[in-house]
């Protein structure tokens, strides 16, 4: 059975995400990605990541999967949050979503997924892989998604094809 590790927010999106592909006979694994704990910041005592933290093990014993949590709050510090801010200050607007699907999903959280034997990753992300085999080689092209309103094709397109 292949393994899919999947980032597992709490959203409806990953939610669904992880059931179909349990319905299609994976192996999976919720994987919830901590990347901001900085409570000095929220406007009320609320912690909002451990509310989704907790929304995404709910969903995940639901499904009855097996359910685990990451602190990648300093990676994504250094890499996000300081670049954003070295951009701003030479006059410069990154996009953060773009960043963090770069640096933080699609780099760290694959190799996190690597290291627990996945075969694939998955998140709730709008967007298409479409395979093509071109002289004797498989080929995966990364695809707007279906619902164009919702495609996040844009903050996705810095993967590399290792990760597609």
């Amino acid at each position: 059975m292949k393994k899919v590790i999947i980032g597992l927010s709490g959203g409806v999106d990953s939610s669904v995400s992880a059931l179909l592909l349990k319905q299609q006979g994976y192996e999976v694994i919720g994987l919830f990605m901590k990347n901001w704990h900085d409570e000095s910041v929220t406007i009320s005592d609320e912690c909002p990541w451990l509310d989704d933290s907790n929304d995404a093990m709910l969903i995940a014993e639901k499904l009855e999967i097996p359910f685990q949590t990451v602190d990648l709050s300093k990676e994504y510090h250094s890499r996000i949050i300081d670049y954003m801010f070295n951009e701003y200050e030479n006059g410069r607007t990154p996009n953060p979503d773009v960043l963090c699907n770069r640096e933080i999903k699609f780099d760290i959280f694959l190799e996190i997924a690597l290291n627990l034997g996945a075969d694939y990753i998955a998140t709730g992300h709008y967007c298409q892989v479409n395979k093509i085999n071109k002289d004797d080689k498989e080929i995966y092209r990364l695809l707007a998604g279906a619902d164009e309103k919702r495609s996040i094709i844009f903050s996705v397109s810095t993967k590399s094809k290792t990760a597609i």
